[in-house]
Protein backbone atom coordinates (compact mmCIF):
# COMPACT_ATOMS: atom_id res chain seq x y z
CA UNK A 1 0.00 0.00 0.00
CA UNK A 2 1.17 3.48 -0.83
CA UNK A 3 0.08 5.91 1.91
CA UNK A 4 0.13 9.58 0.92
CA UNK A 5 -0.14 11.87 3.96
CA UNK A 6 -0.91 15.59 3.78
CA UNK A 7 -1.85 18.21 6.33
CA UNK A 8 -3.93 21.36 6.54
CA UNK A 9 -3.09 23.73 9.41
CA UNK A 10 -0.91 20.99 10.93
CA UNK A 11 2.71 19.89 10.66
CA UNK A 12 3.00 16.17 9.97
CA UNK A 13 5.45 15.24 12.70
CA UNK A 14 7.40 11.98 12.57
CA UNK A 15 5.18 10.72 15.42
CA UNK A 16 1.97 11.44 13.50
CA UNK A 17 3.40 9.94 10.31
CA UNK A 18 4.42 6.82 12.21
CA UNK A 19 0.99 6.51 13.88
CA UNK A 20 -0.81 6.84 10.52
CA UNK A 21 1.49 4.37 8.77
CA UNK A 22 1.12 1.91 11.64
CA UNK A 23 -2.69 2.10 11.94
CA UNK A 24 -3.56 2.47 8.25
CA UNK A 25 -0.87 -0.10 7.47
CA UNK A 26 -3.05 -2.66 9.27
CA UNK A 27 -5.47 -2.34 6.34
CA UNK A 28 -2.76 -3.59 3.97
CA UNK A 29 -4.02 -7.16 4.40
CA UNK A 30 -7.23 -6.17 2.58
CA UNK A 31 -5.75 -4.49 -0.49
CA UNK A 32 -3.48 -5.19 -3.43
CA UNK A 33 0.11 -3.92 -2.93
CA UNK A 34 -0.26 -1.07 -5.45
CA UNK A 35 -3.31 0.46 -3.70
CA UNK A 36 -2.97 4.18 -3.04
CA UNK A 37 -4.35 5.60 0.22
CA UNK A 38 -4.92 9.35 0.59
CA UNK A 39 -4.71 10.61 4.19
CA UNK A 40 -5.43 14.23 5.03
CA UNK A 41 -5.08 15.55 8.56
CA UNK A 42 -6.36 18.96 9.58
CA UNK A 43 -6.87 21.08 12.66
CA UNK A 44 -9.64 23.64 13.15
CA UNK A 45 -9.79 25.11 16.66
CA UNK A 46 -10.10 22.05 18.94
CA UNK A 47 -11.11 19.69 16.11
CA UNK A 48 -8.45 17.19 15.08
CA UNK A 49 -9.72 15.66 11.82
CA UNK A 50 -8.40 12.85 9.66
CA UNK A 51 -9.83 11.87 6.28
CA UNK A 52 -8.84 8.61 4.60
CA UNK A 53 -9.81 7.89 1.00
CA UNK A 54 -9.04 4.64 -0.77
CA UNK A 55 -10.10 4.58 -4.41
CA UNK A 56 -10.64 1.08 -5.76
CA UNK A 57 -11.95 0.38 -9.21
CA UNK A 58 -15.60 1.38 -9.32
CA UNK A 59 -15.79 2.26 -5.61
CA UNK A 60 -14.54 4.73 -3.05
CA UNK A 61 -13.81 3.64 0.51
CA UNK A 62 -13.74 6.68 2.75
CA UNK A 63 -13.90 7.67 6.39
CA UNK A 64 -13.59 10.97 8.20
CA UNK A 65 -13.13 11.11 11.97
CA UNK A 66 -12.92 14.08 14.31
CA UNK A 67 -11.89 14.26 17.95
CA UNK A 68 -9.90 16.56 20.22
CA UNK A 69 -6.81 14.32 19.84
CA UNK A 70 -5.33 13.41 16.45
CA UNK A 71 -4.12 10.02 17.71
CA UNK A 72 -7.68 9.14 18.78
CA UNK A 73 -8.94 10.22 15.34
CA UNK A 74 -6.34 7.98 13.67
CA UNK A 75 -7.45 5.00 15.77
CA UNK A 76 -11.13 5.65 14.98
CA UNK A 77 -10.64 6.03 11.23
CA UNK A 78 -8.82 2.70 10.95
CA UNK A 79 -11.55 0.89 12.90
CA UNK A 80 -14.33 2.41 10.77
CA UNK A 81 -12.68 1.50 7.45
CA UNK A 82 -12.02 -2.07 8.61
CA UNK A 83 -15.66 -2.39 9.71
CA UNK A 84 -16.85 -0.99 6.35
CA UNK A 85 -14.71 -3.46 4.43
CA UNK A 86 -16.00 -6.45 6.37
CA UNK A 87 -19.61 -5.28 6.29
CA UNK A 88 -19.77 -4.52 2.57
CA UNK A 89 -17.25 -7.05 1.23
CA UNK A 90 -19.78 -8.97 -0.84
CA UNK A 91 -21.23 -5.75 -2.24
CA UNK A 92 -18.01 -3.97 -3.22
CA UNK A 93 -16.12 -6.95 -4.57
CA UNK A 94 -17.40 -8.37 -7.83
CA UNK A 95 -15.29 -10.60 -9.98
CA UNK A 96 -15.80 -8.45 -13.07
CA UNK A 97 -15.33 -5.08 -11.43
CA UNK A 98 -12.82 -4.65 -8.63
CA UNK A 99 -11.52 -7.95 -7.33
CA UNK A 100 -7.97 -7.14 -8.45
CA UNK A 101 -7.93 -4.14 -6.09
CA UNK A 102 -8.15 -6.41 -3.03
CA UNK A 103 -5.79 -8.98 -1.54
CA UNK A 104 -6.41 -12.66 -2.14
CA UNK A 105 -6.75 -13.32 1.61
CA UNK A 106 -9.51 -10.70 1.92
CA UNK A 107 -11.39 -12.11 -1.07
CA UNK A 108 -11.22 -15.66 0.27
CA UNK A 109 -12.32 -14.75 3.79
CA UNK A 110 -16.05 -14.87 4.38
CA UNK A 111 -17.48 -12.02 6.41
CA UNK A 112 -21.09 -12.20 7.45
CA UNK A 113 -23.28 -9.17 6.94
CA UNK A 114 -24.21 -7.87 10.37
CA UNK A 115 -26.87 -5.69 8.84
CA UNK A 116 -28.45 -5.83 5.44
CA UNK A 117 -29.45 -2.72 3.58
CA UNK A 118 -33.20 -2.49 3.55
CA UNK A 119 -35.15 0.18 1.70
CA UNK A 120 -38.23 0.87 3.79
CA UNK A 121 -39.78 3.71 1.80
CA UNK A 122 -39.91 4.79 -1.81
CA UNK A 123 -40.83 8.35 -2.68
CA UNK A 124 -41.71 9.75 -6.07
CA UNK A 125 -40.86 13.38 -6.73
CA UNK A 126 -41.50 15.81 -9.53
CA UNK A 127 -38.14 16.83 -10.97
CA UNK A 128 -38.45 20.41 -12.14
CA UNK A 129 -35.92 22.37 -14.19
CA UNK A 130 -34.24 24.98 -11.99
CA UNK A 131 -30.89 26.50 -11.15
CA UNK A 132 -28.73 25.08 -8.33
CA UNK A 133 -29.30 28.15 -6.14
CA UNK A 134 -33.08 27.68 -6.46
CA UNK A 135 -32.67 23.99 -5.59
CA UNK A 136 -30.81 25.00 -2.40
CA UNK A 137 -33.74 27.21 -1.42
CA UNK A 138 -36.18 24.35 -2.09
CA UNK A 139 -34.00 22.02 -0.01
CA UNK A 140 -34.05 24.47 2.90
CA UNK A 141 -37.84 24.85 2.60
CA UNK A 142 -38.30 21.07 2.62
CA UNK A 143 -36.08 20.62 5.70
CA UNK A 144 -33.94 17.91 4.04
CA UNK A 145 -30.16 17.65 3.74
CA UNK A 146 -30.29 17.10 -0.03
CA UNK A 147 -32.55 17.92 -2.98
CA UNK A 148 -32.87 16.22 -6.37
CA UNK A 149 -33.62 18.54 -9.29
CA UNK A 150 -33.23 18.92 -13.05
CA UNK A 151 -30.37 21.38 -13.53
CA UNK A 152 -31.42 23.93 -16.16
CA UNK A 153 -27.77 24.95 -16.67
CA UNK A 154 -26.44 21.53 -17.69
CA UNK A 155 -29.63 19.64 -18.67
CA UNK A 156 -29.05 16.83 -16.15
CA UNK A 157 -30.64 15.51 -13.01
CA UNK A 158 -28.43 16.74 -10.17
CA UNK A 159 -28.38 16.84 -6.39
CA UNK A 160 -27.61 19.71 -4.04
CA UNK A 161 -26.70 18.86 -0.47
CA UNK A 162 -25.86 20.54 2.82
CA UNK A 163 -22.23 20.47 3.89
CA UNK A 164 -20.66 21.19 7.24
CA UNK A 165 -20.24 24.88 7.97
CA UNK A 166 -23.52 25.96 6.35
CA UNK A 167 -22.23 25.51 2.82
CA UNK A 168 -23.73 23.58 -0.07
CA UNK A 169 -22.49 20.98 -2.51
CA UNK A 170 -23.65 20.10 -6.02
CA UNK A 171 -23.46 16.62 -7.53
CA UNK A 172 -23.49 16.51 -11.32
CA UNK A 173 -23.50 12.86 -12.42
CA UNK A 174 -21.29 11.58 -15.23
CA UNK A 175 -21.87 8.24 -16.86
CA UNK A 176 -18.79 6.09 -16.85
Amino acid sequence: MNIIISGKNIDITPGLRSAVESKIGKLEKYFAPDTEVQVTMSVEKERQKIEVTIPVKGNMIRSEQVSNDMYVSIDLVEEVIERQLKKYKNKIVTKQQSAEAFSKAFLENDYTDEETIKIVRTKQVDVKPMYPEDACIQMELSGHDFYVFYNAEVDKVCVVYKRKGNTYGLIEPELG
